[in-house]
């Protein structure tokens, strides 16, 4: 299993990439290798959620600047999988919204770290509903968007009836697909780490998790309670050297 080195002025983070998630894995040993990640910021930090770094542009950058919006000027596809969840010290890839990029396809280089919070039983049991609602919507608009132009025919020509048997129709290809990836669930194992460990399950089959902190977590804890501007930009700037050290 491939490991970086993510060196900061609060400490050093070790990370090692799942093989489950080749094209990313992949990708984040090439720019490490090439010292793409050299100098550039964390620079999104909330506290209790996350914190993002990955910016080109954030390298040398003004205070103020407006960041996250670089890249190396390609996506890649989404490698989601249900063992691999958004627990404290995941490492998971930054992407557009649904809107412009139905496909969750994650940015070239932008990643974020977990943190996130630690789920009472009850808030569990509620969780579990909200991420089954959740995976429904997104598995749904993703089909209707493989669809579109069917749909906007039909609406065209009043074709109520069709619509209807459509809707229908990507219902059922809806649930069968929740049921065949086993999207929206967790097992008890998952539920008992976020309980104890923690983390961002909401996120789980939104956004692709591709690593995980093997040390270090003290340095994300140090980096998430840095003071933030508007922008969720630290006060002081946390740059980052990532080297492939395995």
């Amino acid at each position: 299993m491939a490991k970086v080195k993510i060196e900061t002025p609060k400490g050093d983070i070790i990370v090692k990439l799942y093989d489950e998630t080749p094209l990313h894995r992949d990708n984040f040993l090439k720019l490490a290798s090439e010292g793409y990640y050299n100098g550039t910021l964390f620079h999104r930090v909330i506290k209790d959620f996350m914190v993002q770094g990955g910016d080109p542009q954030s390298k040398g950058a003004s205070k103020g600047a407006r960041l996250g919006s670089g890249g190396p000027g390609y996506t890649i596809p989404a490698e989601f999988n249900p063992s691999l969840i958004h627990k404290r010290g995941a490492l998971a890839a930054a992407r557009l919204g649904d809107e412009a990029n139905p496909k969750k396809e994650s940015s070239g280089s932008q990643f974020y770290i977990v943190w996130g919070q630690k789920y009472s039983d009850s808030q569990m049991g509620q969780l579990a509903k909200q991420m089954m609602v959740q995976a429904q919507n997104s598995v749904f608009g993703e089909l209707v968007q493989q669809r579109k132009k069917e749909i906007m025919d039909m609406r065209r020509n009043r074709d109520h009836a069709g619509l209807q048997a459509l809707q229908d129709e990507l219902s059922a290809m809806t649930e069968a697909i929740i049921a065949e990836k086993g999207l929206g669930k967790l097992t008890a194992e998952q539920k008992e780490t976020y309980k104890t460990l923690g983390g961002t399950p909401f996120l789980d089959g939104q956004y692709t998790v591709f690593g995980e902190v093997e040390s270090g977590l003290e340095v994300i804890d140090a980096i998430q309670n840095c003071k933030t501007d508007s922008s969720d930009r630290p006060s002081e700037d946390i740059t980052m050297n990532v080297t492939v050290i395995e």
